[in-house]
């Protein structure tokens, strides 16, 4: 049983108005779903159960209560649901308290952090910073590239790179970053943008930091059909890992030319990998020095994880024996 079959068979069972965390309970109790190690299971179905109305799906309707919720129901029990009985009414008078939240950018740091022990250098880029005022230039920008080399260490070995292609001495990849992916639509519009602004670089990689476990078949689909792969970030990004891997392909060297020429930080990111290329041996490691000063900063250890996710708000998961 998927878990909207299971949303589904939920208000089936209930034939009456719930409210997503009543659907969520019922799912739990009968056991239809096994969310496993899912970090917002109750939040996943809430999401889906929007995506029912959102997509048109004539199954499934909703009313709004007097607090702003939604209650949700079977079209078919319609005629036998007292809907203006049903209406929940406000319970809550004073207003809530806006949690303070972690922004998108917050989540660089990490992502830097598990491609530097990944031994790629990466480097974020501001679209903000871009030149013109296309909007749509906007679907050609990554948010952050990662470049890996080959272990340039010998003489011969850089001799040898002078004539050859360049190109086969280094990949270089693109990165989209979200913060969370709860439903199908999330995961379509941030996966094609993740398409669009990776189609020059040899590998396109869509970023989130929360992922709904029901989307698990239809990002594989997406993965295996257009290459883009997919990274789960964790808050102790050295425990971030790939979900599904991205394809190799080419390098587009007219897209590359064009982020050139519209965003500083991009120019001078290809300047410095070309730098580095072709570096005699006495300035490699002076050269690599300079790399390493213009791209993004990143966490080494524990206590600077934890230290930076408490100041941006980010949650994070502390081992058990942490607790003691």
């Amino acid at each position: 049983m998927t878990i909207k079959e299971a949303i589904l068979q939920s208000l089936e069972d209930l034939k009456r108005i719930a409210t997503y965390m009543e659907v969520y309970n019922h799912i739990i109790e009968k056991n239809y779903y096994d969310f496993k190690d899912a970090k917002t299971p109750a939040s996943t179905i809430s999401a889906l159960l929007g995506d029912f109305i959102r997509l048109g799906d004539s199954r499934v309707k909703r009313i709004k209560g007097k607090g702003g919720t939604f209650s949700y129901y079977l079209t078919k029990f319609e005629k036998d649901i007292d809907i203006e009985g049903a209406v929940i009414p406000a319970t809550e008078t004073k207003p809530r308290k806006k949690e303070k939240t972690y922004q998108e950018r917050d989540l660089h740091l990490l992502l830097s952090s598990y491609l530097k022990h990944q031994n790629l250098y990466s480097k974020t880029i501001f679209h903000e910073k871009s030149t013109g005022n296309d909007n749509h230039q906007k679907w050609i920008h990554p948010d952050m590239v990662g470049i890996d080399f080959l272990n340039l260490q010998s003489k011969s070995t850089q001799t040898l790179l002078k004539v050859i292609n360049k190109a086969d001495a280094f990949k270089i990849s693109s990165y989209e970053i979200k913060k969370e992916i709860n439903t199908d639509y999330e995961l379509k519009k941030t996966f094609f943008q993740a398409v669009s602004n990776s189609s020059w670089a040899n590998y396109g990689y869509l970023v989130a930091f929360e992922i709904s476990d029901s989307l698990n078949e239809e990002m594989e689909r997406l993965s295996q059909s257009f290459g883009i792969g997919i990274i789960e970030l964790k808050a102790n990004p050295f425990e971030s890992k790939i979900l599904f891997p991205s394809k190799y392909k080419e390098l587009d060297f007219k897209t590359i030319d064009k982020l050139c020429k519209i965003n500083k930080d991009f120019d001078r990111f290809i300047e410095q990998v070309e730098k580095l290329l072709t570096a005699s041996e006495r300035y490699v490691k002076s050269t690599e020095r300079e790399l390493v000063d213009f791209c993004d900063k990143y966490l080494t250890n524990d206590t600077e994880i934890e230290k930076y996710c408490q100041e941006k708000n980010i949650p994070i998961e502390k081992a058990a024996g942490n607790n003691v």
